[in-house]
């Protein structure tokens, strides 16, 4: 296990442009940001007050893992990872913590939205459906039941983007349109759903389940292109089933920061400021965060 990192520290060597919930943004020049991935961790949009420890490296390689396979099934497809080799103008002294939880990647124009990709009944999604009938203001078939699969297909459902301290509010895809435009909206939510039936599939072949996951995506200006960015089916930003213990009709075991939030609930704690973890949280969420890893790659990791 190495030592967790809860903030960076690269002010004398590069411009740190923001800090997000888990990422630090710097810039290496005009074109190329370096994100370093801490091992913060964030449930109900606010951060915790004591980090998981190899949790950035989990999520960084396993981001890469992905864009590469992504890459290779989907040929159009663009990302905005570059290489996970460390500018040559760090120091140092500071490579060995920075390696592997950092990447540098192409500086894009990022789009406003999370672009949210549901298969499976579940979280939010259920509860609203428990109300209303609906996923987002949009219509699914009656007699759902927990954890179900969309007999018609994953469906798209897109959220605001909040900054830090807020909360990102689920929307209609119609509203989608008006923040983006329609031709971007219809791009954006086609590359979405096709990047899901991807990975759902490879993640079946890893005996596990992609009940749901968010994308991002920037925009190269230049060729107008669509491009995948930030963080990609990680535990961070999807939920992980185990193929063998499911089951419709309750809510699932997962492989994701769901036994945080759990813990969260269950404490009266959820949205909380300045909540410290117990021990046995921070120990069984890496432990859920390098079985997807392993899973998922098919490689043993080794901190």
């Amino acid at each position: 296990m190495s030592k967790a990192i809860v903030n960076s520290d690269l002010k004398d060597v590069l411009p740190l442009l923001a800090r997000g919930k888990v990422r630090d943004l710097y810039e290496i020049d005009a074109k190329t940001l370096l994100f370093v991935a801490t091992d913060r961790i964030s449930a109900y949009d606010v951060i915790m007050e004591n980090p998981i420890p190899d949790k950035g490296i989990l999520l960084t390689l396993l981001t890469t893992h992905w864009f590469r396979h992504l890459s290779s099934t989907i040929p159009t497809l663009r990302t905005h990872f570059l290489t996970l080799d460390l500018p040559s103008r760090i120091p140092e002294p500071l490579r060995p913590t920075l390696q592997n939880r950092s990447m540098q990647v192409r500086k894009l124009k990022v789009f406003p939205i999370e672009a949210i990709v549901r298969g499976y009944i579940t979280g939010s999604a259920w509860k609203e459906y428990q109300t209303s009938g609906t996923v987002n203001g949009i219509e699914v078939p009656k007699g759902l039941r927990e954890s179900e699969k969309f007999p018609n297909g994953p469906i798209y459902t897109p959220s605001t983007k909040a900054e830090i301290g807020d909360h990102d509010e689920n929307i209609h895809p119609d509203q989608a349109i008006e923040i983006l435009g329609p031709d971007y909206a219809t791009r954006i939510s086609t590359l979405a759903l096709t990047l899901y039936t991807a990975a759902h599939t490879h993640a079946l072949s890893r005996d596990l389940i992609i009940a749901d996951t968010k994308f991002e995506f920037g925009l190269d200006e230049e060729s107008d292109e669509i491009v995948l960015v930030d963080e990609v089916l990680t535990p961070d930003s999807s939920r992980f089933w185990s193929v063998e213990g499911y089951e419709v009709g309750k809510a699932q075991e997962s492989f994701d920061k769901q036994f945080l939030r759990d813990w969260l609930v269950g404490k009266g704690l959820k949205g909380k400021d300045g909540v410290a973890m117990s021990e046995e949280v921070v120990v069984k969420t890496r432990e859920k965060y390098v079985e997807a890893y392993e899973r998922i790659t098919g490689e043993k990791y080794a901190a």
